[in-house]
């Protein structure tokens, strides 16, 4: 239905760089593989000998904090126990759970995806977000282009040829996937903006303070940069750039952690509480940690408050590398 030339040049361009990125991207988040948990969070074959004998309760609890003593865990369930999979026989990572359909823990886990037939957790959902996010601009690009023959339909401005049924059926289609596609877009959007999962969104992660439904955001910059990368040049492309190992995630804690022996009040309060917090065994691979050095301190943020949650009740705020 284009009659000028350089504008089918133009579309052809432009039609064909939005899909090779939306096929790239649904292929990378069909075929990349759902990451596990690595085997420091399975147990012995002493300790599920020993698990398998102890009853259910305190004994039984007691072997899973022994096994986890070691860890870089710090959620737990809503009764304040250590999160265990009995289908994987391993403690659960911070923000990991297991799918029903896949049958085995992810890291991360946002949610089991019916469209890509996969589990969208810390290995794929930047992939999925890119996904969404080009499939979107695919469907406007139809829409929009197509918008002046679809008006030309209805005034009967097109020949009297079988392509004008072709131009109605894609304007419509196109139009209504972009209306679904932009809801599911903006609110992936506003989960990373707010460091959340679906999974988390929905039920709050429980720390041993207690409820934190913002315990893992860091702010928006550090937020977007724990899942596209500090290399914004890789930000657009379906290309693995996510900071961290899926196993453990810097945290913004609230609340002053019940089990960390307390310091004097005072300016030196917080330095102290660095040096005596008992980090963990393995600690953040280096690419994570500039979430935690990048801008400010920790040490600079605990002192100013504001800057990780405003309006709460507790004027210590501490922030903790939790991972």
């Amino acid at each position: 239905s284009m009659e000028n030339t350089g504008e089918q040049v133009v579309c052809l361009m432009a039609y064909h760089l939005l899909f090779a990125m939306f096929v790239w991207s649904y292929w990378k988040t069909i075929f990349t593989l759902p990451m596990n948990p690595s085997k420091e969070f399975h147990l012995s074959y002493a300790e599920k000998d020993l698990l398998e004998r102890e009853p259910r309760g305190e004994a039984h609890q007691e072997v899973l904090r022994r096994a986890a003593k070691d860890l870089p865990i710090y959620t737990r369930t809503m009764s304040g126990a250590i999160r265990y999979c009995d289908r994987c026989q391993l403690i659960k990572p911070d923000r990991c759970h297991h799918c029903s359909v896949c049958d085995k823990c992810i890291l991360k886990m946002d949610h089991h995806c019916p469209w890509v037939n996969n589990c969208v957790g810390f290995s794929n959902y930047k992939f999925f977000l890119l996904f969404l996010a080009y499939s979107l601009l695919y469907c406007l690009f139809i829409a929009a282009t197509d918008l002046q023959y679809f008006i030309k339909f209805w005034t009967n401005g097109l020949p009297d040829t079988q392509a004008k049924f072709h131009i109605m059926f894609l304007f419509f289609a196109a139009a209504m996937f972009s209306v679904s596609l932009s809801s599911l877009f903006g609110y992936h959007c506003w989960l990373v903006s707010k460091n959340k999962s679906t999974l988390e969104a929905f039920r709050s992660p429980v720390f041993r303070h207690g409820t934190d439904k913002n315990g893992f955001s860091l702010g928006f910059s550090k937020n977007m940069r724990q899942v596209f990368g500090d290399e914004k040049k890789y930000w657009l492309l379906p290309i693995f750039s996510s900071l961290g190992d899926g196993c453990s995630f810097p945290t913004c804690l609230v609340n002053q952690d019940p089990e960390q022996a307390s310091t004097p009040a005072g300016l030196n309060s917080t330095a102290k509480n660095l040096e005596n917090h008992q980090f963990p065994a393995k600690p953040l691979r280096e690419s994570q940690s500039h979430l935690l050095t990048d801008s400010q301190s920790w040490t600079e943020s605990s002192i100013n408050p504001g800057k990780c949650k405003a309006g709460m009740s507790n004027p210590a705020l501490t922030m903790e590398n939790e991972t």
